[in-house]
């Protein structure tokens, strides 16, 4: 039996890499959600306009790893303290967020949230609220790190992310 989680940290490039390496998450899907255009493009995501976050939906066994272990490595593998911005990549479309599929989902994150927020020198910025619509993002999206791993932003970005996520996450690796 798996269960779904959504979340938002950034480029989902980013956040897609880190996640695929873990024990217990089955797929992860990039995507958008939390915005008011139906079916949007990343063309429209990037304009700013659509309310759309970059996020990433993952497939995952609860009995491998629970919601709020993914919760705390979503908060642990980007900045939750910068409102709309990670590195480099600014707007709305960059936000932290976490987007819930159930009531006791919503529970987990706000409680890991307040856990974990001693740890960070400014106040967590996560919005935490129910997941709406998602909307798959474009083939060449998927898999993208896997895919391009030679790409200048992969190796300039990616690459030092996965890194860091390695030795955190040592023992949850697939």
């Amino acid at each position: 039996m798996t269960e779904l989680a959504t979340f938002g940290g950034g480029c989902f490039w980013c956040t897609e890499a880190v996640f695929q390496q873990l024990r217990g998450v089955h797929s992860v899907v990039s995507g958008y959600t939390g915005g008011h255009v139906v079916s949007p493009t990343y063309k429209d995501v990037c304009s700013g306009q659509t309310g759309h976050a970059e996020v990433i939906q993952l497939t995952f066994d609860p009995t491998e790893i629970s919601y709020a272990d993914l919760v705390a490595i979503h908060l642990a593998t980007h900045d939750p303290t910068t409102p709309n911005r990670q590195g480099a990549d600014v707007g709305t479309q960059y936000r932290s967020a976490i987007y819930t599929h159930s009531p006791e989902q919503a529970e987990i994150a706000n409680r890991v949230l307040d856990e974990l927020a001693p740890a960070f020198s400014a106040p967590i910025t996560t919005e935490v609220g129910p997941l709406g619509p998602f909307y798959p993002a474009e083939a060449y999206h998927q898999n993208y790190y896997q895919t391009n791993p030679g790409a200048g932003y992969c190796q300039a970005v990616i690459s030092p992310k996965l890194i860091k996520a390695r030795k955190l996450l040592q023992d949850r690796l697939k």
